[in-house]
């Protein structure tokens, strides 16, 4: 199960009291890089795994962390001096076209006030509305180690915040809840049979075991972690 952001270590913060083995929320000491480093997938699913985060690769060959309303994809794009890792937060809460006047008051306000993620509105082509979040690192000659780390860990934390400022903001946490202690309808008493089957499980590869992990795929277009 996917740990709450909040309770990821801080690499590269203020260290904590010393644990047994001399570090809290610090990566091992020995072979530590002095250099500026290029980092790679491979880098980022051990940070992850140092974070006892669920991760999986999803068939365009993207790494993803999942959780239960929202997917952070881990993304390596172009060559050498032009290469760029996009952090991107696709959040799966369903919105109507209705709701975007709302939702483009409340981002605006996100937007001007932190500094990440920024995020924005993806219209499917079936009306559904949903948020996007995005961080950008120039990796170019390399990056410092702590930098990267603590460049990483901060993005994950804060897609989870803007995900609670949301829920906070429309109050959604309390929809939801009303939602799931609601009588059923009954069209949805005669369709819960089939309701019932399982979804294919799609790549849900380290995540499937998730109790809160969403689907490894995202809505149209968005599979590939390209921006919609």
């Amino acid at each position: 199960m996917s740990v709450d952001p909040s309770a990821i270590p801080n690499f590269g913060g203020k260290p904590g009291k010393p644990d047994k083995q001399g570090q809290q929320g610090q990566p091992q000491q020995a072979g530590r890089p002095t250099g500026p480093i290029m980092p790679n997938q491979e880098l980022v699913k051990q940070l992850l795994d140092r974070m006892k985060l669920k991760h999986t690769v999803d068939k365009s060959g993207d790494l993803l962390a999942p959780w239960k309303h929202y997917r952070v994809y881990f993304m390596f794009r172009g060559e050498e001096r032009q290469r760029v890792l996009t952090v991107r937060t696709f959040y799966d809460r369903p919105h109507t076209v209705d709701d975007k006047p709302r939702l483009l008051q409340a981002i605006d306000e996100w937007n001007h006030s932190t500094l990440w993620p920024k995020v924005y509105t993806h219209t499917s082509d079936d009306g559904t509305v949903r948020l996007v979040g995005d961080f950008q690192l120039l990796l170019g000659a390399g990056v410092g180690f702590d930098h990267f780390v603590a460049s990483v860990v901060s993005w994950v934390r804060a897609a989870g915040e803007f995900d609670k400022w949301l829920v906070d903001r429309f109050g959604l946490a309390k929809d939801e809840d009303e939602e799931s202690t609601a009588e059923p309808a009954e069209d949805a008493r005669n369709a819960e049979g089939a309701a019932g089957e399982p979804a294919a499980s799609g790549d849900s590869g380290d995540a499937g075991d998730s109790g809160d992990a969403g689907t490894a795929g995202g809505p149209a277009g968005e599979g590939t972690g390209t921006a919609p």
